[in-house]
């Protein structure tokens, strides 16, 4: 069987990159002002920070039907089998719609959803792992299977650099951005098991880079104890590459036995909810 591994531009991987690894990327909609958009098509990551510069009014949504339906169809042309990883069903409904539509006596038995709970750095990770469980001849049956037997095995940690847009999500009241930003404090959020929480709120950019670092190592040391061995360290951040180069080199000096993997800016539905200058760093389970 000829099977196609294909994701959505959540996963960080660009149109670029995809066409080089023999992955398929379904673009994320936008609609800013009264124009609809699409990730890595007609939307770049510095046309976007420009708009939100502008206090341009940013909403995501989900692929329709139809976008899924012309993308798999596409696919199915030259392929027996999709495993289809979509962005995680914690933070959007699309991998559900996306799961109801392979339902469908069209697609059932040849298109699998696999809800691995994962985004961006570490969701690109679970794409890269697909294609060589592929190459080594499992069937999209067993690739689902593995991939969801580990899809709680990462950890991402996003420190979050400016207040205004959690406050514009309804996250944080208007008194409390105002006294947070007055403070300097750097709310850090956490991804684990899909969804966006709070982690820890802290003062100033170098106290949330140390937060993020002693979650890792807690991670590293309770949760992930017993393949330790087996995981990968990423980084990711938003329209902020020159720190997130350095915070990267502090993690590297911190936790020196955990190779490092990719680094990348985060996708763009993360971002219009966190906005520029947040840095990440994740964990997740290379699958060997």
């Amino acid at each position: 069987m000829k099977i196609a591994i294909a994701t959505d531009s959540n996963s960080g991987i660009t149109q670029e990159e995809a066409k080089k690894n023999g992955v398929f990327v379904l673009p994320m909609p936008f609609t800013i002002g009264e124009n609809d958009y699409f990730e890595d098509i007609n939307l770049s990551q510095e046309e976007f920070y420009e708009k939100l510069k502008n206090n341009e009014d940013v909403f995501t949504s989900q692929p329709s039907l139809g976008a899924l339906e012309e993308f798999w169809d596409n696919i199915l042309k030259d392929y027996d089998e999709i495993i289809y990883i979509p962005m995680s069903s914690g933070l959007s409904k699309s991998c559900e719609s996306a799961t109801n539509f392979a339902e469908d006596e069209k697609y059932k038995g040849k298109v699998f959803v696999v809800d691995n709970q994962r985004i961006s750095v570490t969701l690109k990770g679970t794409v890269y792992d697909a294609i060589k469980l592929a190459s080594l001849g499992k069937s999209a049956e067993e690739i689902k299977e593995i991939l969801i037997k580990t899809k709680f095995d990462s950890s991402i940690y996003i420190m979050v650099d400016t207040l205004k847009y959690l406050k514009k999500g309804g996250r944080v009241t208007p008194a409390g951005a105002a006294l947070g930003t007055l403070l300097h404090i750097k709310p850090v959020l956490q991804i684990q098991g899909g969804k966006l929480d709070a982690y820890k709120k802290v003062m100033g950019v170098k106290m949330a880079c140390q937060a993020m670092i002693e979650a890792i190592k807690n991670d590293l040391n309770t949760r992930f104890k017993d393949i330790k061995s087996e995981m990968r360290l990423c980084f990711a951040h938003t329209n902020n590459e020159a720190n997130i180069m350095k915070f990267q080199e502090e993690v590297k000096k911190a936790i020196p036995d955990v190779k490092i993997t990719y680094c990348d800016p985060l996708s763009l539905s993360v971002s219009c909810h966190i906005g520029p200058g947040a840095l990440a760093v994740a964990l997740y389970r290379e699958i060997n």
